[in-house]
């Protein structure tokens, strides 16, 4: 944490965390706490020193004791927030005079192309850590790039408060039962996930100024190139293709709250996740096999949904919990 956040060394940070823990240390003592030499030792505390994280003992100019970490800390990490103000500002400038010269741009510059698989991977992050407010995805087999489990880029951006939604298409849940866990626990921390019979394209949209999209859907090709589309008609138009779909598309739902009102009061979480993988178009196998249940309890369940809607068939109960959902 010190490290990430503050801008100290991994050795730096090690070594103020086993200072403030003593009363005073010389750089050979450290190095046999730490397990490291001398002159390794010395140095990390000649850092910390111009941190201002340690001071010289008053008593012996080869000691050094940690300074308070309300305080040392604090002006470190004032100065830090000053740096990523003054960022944000620079940002804010660079920003405009994209925008500017985005306005100038010819038909073949609203497009980029990204080449190899190591940079297709690269950007894909980028262009998540870069989001501020929003993030609208298209998902469908195979995934070529980074998979859900090693997408960090994502839980760092819903981490700091971006607003995804992603619309899966349905053949990802049928194919890979791991999905299924995968989506349950992104609507969980908060995304908002929708299943759809399928959808045309893989497609990230950023912010709604930039669009990612792959440059085959080939599994042998996907992880070839990518496209950038900036602001433009095509990302307008790549947009609107993403709310049209989305307004189609069945909610994926973890948790009775996420449920239509009028039915959430008594659903309980499993009742709420057989309803979402109905409407998602599962069969009571499927939906069984996902949620570790056996297809009497899940057929059981059924029957309790359907009793709550007051309705006969399961046609009847997607049509009104769709309906509540609109």
């Amino acid at each position: 944490m010190l490290d990430d956040v503050l801008g100290l060394s991994a050795e730096e940070a090690l070594a103020y965390r086993d200072l403030v823990a003593i009363a005073s240390t010389s750089g050979e003592e450290m190095a046999a706490r730490l397990s490291v030499s001398p002159a390794d030792a010395d140095r990390v505390l000649r850092a910390l020193e111009v941190h201002g994280l340690v001071a010289r003992s008053g008593n012996d100019s080869r000691r050094y004791v940690a300074e308070p970490p309300s305080i040392a800390l604090g002006a470190l990490l004032a100065r830090r927030q000053d740096e990523v103000r003054l960022a944000e500002l620079e940002l804010g400038r660079l920003d405009e005079v994209y925008r500017n010269a985005s306005e100038g741009r010819g038909p073949t510059d609203v497009i980029d192309v990204v080449r190899g698989a190591d940079a297709v991977r690269q950007r894909f992050e980028q262009v998540q850590l870069g989001a501020r407010e929003e993030v609208l995805a298209f998902v469908k087999p195979p995934v070529a790039v980074t998979s859900a489990q090693d997408n960090t880029a994502e839980d760092q951006a819903v981490a700091r408060g971006v607003q995804y939604r992603i619309v899966l298409e349905r053949s990802m849940l049928d194919a890979d039962r791991t999905t299924i866990q995968q989506a349950t626990d992104a609507a969980r921390a908060g995304e908002r996930v929708r299943v759809a019979d399928a959808v045309p394209l893989k497609l990230v949209v950023i912010d709604r100024r930039l669009a990612y999209l792959p440059l085959a859907s080939d599994p042998g090709r996907a992880a070839a190139g990518a496209l950038l589309v900036h602001e433009s008609g095509l990302l307008d138009a790549l947009v609107a293709l993403f709310e049209a779909v989305w307004e189609r598309a069945t909610p994926l739902v973890s948790s009775p709250d996420q449920v239509p009102e009028g039915m959430a009061k008594d659903l309980d979480e499993i009742d709420a996740q057989v309803l979402s993988l109905l409407l998602a178009g599962l069969t009571d196998q499927a939906v069984a096999s996902h949620l570790d249940l056996s297809l009497r309890t899940v057929q059981r369940r059924v029957r309790y949904l359907m009793d709550l809607a007051g309705v006969e068939t399961r046609v009847q109960l997607g049509w009104q919990a769709a309906r509540r959902w609109e």
